[in-house]
């Protein structure tokens, strides 16, 4: 009993000073707004998403010039496809403790050296063995990226900026993925493996410019690392004084509270927050995403409809919306997007359904492309305004950071299933019923809709500490 009242004490001092204070803009100095160190870090930092996706990128323009080079059959290629997605559920599984004990840089160091040495073993290759090797050395590295880019820089952002900053994750990975497919077309894929060393040589060099993550440093006991860290982003005549004080505070109140295990992360005080943070990661993978996203010119090809023409219209798409996303995300804030992406992924897989359906049964088949093209563009025009980002910004603001390394590396180790187990369905979910395959999908899409409604709160104009304060309370 008195344990218990202990803990109830702690978590009224969590939420009590940080919940109550009155919010405050950060000074800067002479009204010149955010430092340039800040927007230099997020460039830094995102190099690593612009990496995830030149790595996902990578497979689609070059499986027809290694299949032939390597004279493997459709099995093996499909082998070096899907075994980065294996790479990238270890990196999700090990990519929290490694943030939380070599720090936020010192994990994007450790999944640079894997995709630099995946990318060498590529390029050097002269059997499926070592391309395997090489690919699920890539893999893991996304799996560290995907996790430790999105939670770094929310963890150095102002609360203003920081829905914006960290949008940039996805848009960088999208942009990747697009530059891959079209100079993939042009280069050959020992050479396209080779601009795959580009952006983790922008971020080697980058890294040892920029500080450590304020928050982990304070976390940490490094109190004079976590000012300076803190000052040098905010600007050198910035009055910190305030937002130290409430990280600071935090912190200390969270390390009174037991060493948490995996076990604990669905006890009652953290339970909302790994409710939400895997919640969305299920919503965003089982919707179909990485399906349509894999297959898009074979759904162009069934339809009837142009796959180049539609592929390079989806290319373009998403690389647009997605910048249109991280515009609004700190303006509209983050539930209303995710509520508008949800009914747009609704909306395009209904129109796939019923293009699919008049195929079957051969009515109106004159109207199936053009219910085909809309269908995938809706969807992911949808899927980039929202769904696509917003989970991993919203991951990277929920969890306290003494819970942030296990219950992040449980929600990225979920997306990644059901990246897997999505891509890996699709086919033979198509063979049973190609209109049918889309009405799930639309219908888990629509219990998304209900999960946002019900579960995710706003986060946007909060600080971390206020925000988590108030989840896990």
């Amino acid at each position: 009993m008195e344990i218990k009242n202990v803990e109830e004490g702690v978590e009224k001092g969590i939420r009590e000073p940080l919940v109550e204070k009155p919010d405050h803009q950060l000074v800067h100095a002479a009204g010149k707004g955010h430092p340039w160190m800040l927007y230099f870090c997020t460039f830094v930092a995102v190099c690593g998403s612009y990496e995830f996706g030149t790595c996902a990128g990578y497979s689609s323009p070059t499986q027809d010039a290694i299949r032939k080079e390597f004279n493997l059959s459709l099995a093996e290629y499909s082998l070096f496809g899907s075994i980065l997605t294996f790479g990238a559920m270890v990196g999700a599984i090990t990519s929290g403790p490694i943030a939380d004990f070599l720090g936020r840089k010192g994990a994007m160091r450790v999944s640079s050296a894997f995709c630099v040495g995946g990318w060498l073993a590529i390029y050097f290759s002269e059997g499926p063995v070592p391309l395997d090797i090489g690919r699920l050395a890539t893999g893991y590295g996304m799996g560290v990226f995907s996790y430790v880019v999105p939670v770094f820089i929310a963890e150095i952002a102002p609360k203003e900026l920081r829905g914006t900053l960290t949008t940039l994750n996805q848009f960088m990975i999208t942009a990747a993925v697009s530059v891959a497919f079209t100079i993939g077309n042009v280069l050959s894929w020992r050479a396209l493996a080779l601009t795959g060393l580009i952006p983790t040589s922008v971020l080697l060099l980058g890294l040892f410019l920029i500080p450590e993550s304020p928050r982990w440093l304070a976390k940490r006991g490094r109190q004079k690392d976590f000012e300076a860290a803190l000052q040098i982003l905010r600007g050198k005549e910035a009055d910190i004084s305030e937002e130290a004080e409430e990280v600071q505070d935090y912190i200390t109140t969270l390390e009174q509270l037991p060493k948490s295990r995996l076990l604990e992360l669905f006890h009652r005080r953290y339970l909302r927050s790994v409710t939400i943070g895997i919640g969305l990661m299920v919503c965003q993978q089982f919707g179909g995403i990485n399906a349509i996203c894999f297959y898009t010119s074979s759904i162009f090809e069934l339809a009837g409809f142009s796959p180049a023409i539609g592929t390079i219209s989806y290319a373009c798409l998403q690389v647009v919306v997605t910048g249109l996303g991280a515009v609004l995300i700190d303006k509209t804030g983050r539930k209303p997007l995710l509520l508008l992406s949800g009914t747009g992924l609704v909306a395009g897989c209904t129109f796939l359904a019923v293009a699919f359906y008049l195929k079957v049964y051969e009515v109106g088949v004159a109207a199936v492309p053009a219910l085909a093209v809309i269908g995938i563009l809706v969807y992911i025009g949808s899927f980039s305004i929202g769904m696509g980002a917003i989970p991993w910004v919203v991951m990277s603001e929920i969890f306290p950071v003494n819970i942030k390394g296990q219950a992040g590396s449980l929600a990225t180790l979920t997306n990644w299933f059901g990246a897997w187990l999505c891509s890996y369905t699709f086919n033979f979910l198509m063979s049973w019923s190609s209109y049918g395959t889309f009405i799930l999908y639309a219908a888990i899409n629509a219990l998304a809709i209900l999960f946002i409604i019900l579960a995710v709160p706003e986060t946007k104009g909060k600080s971390l500490e206020q925000l988590q304060a108030a989840i896990n309370s």
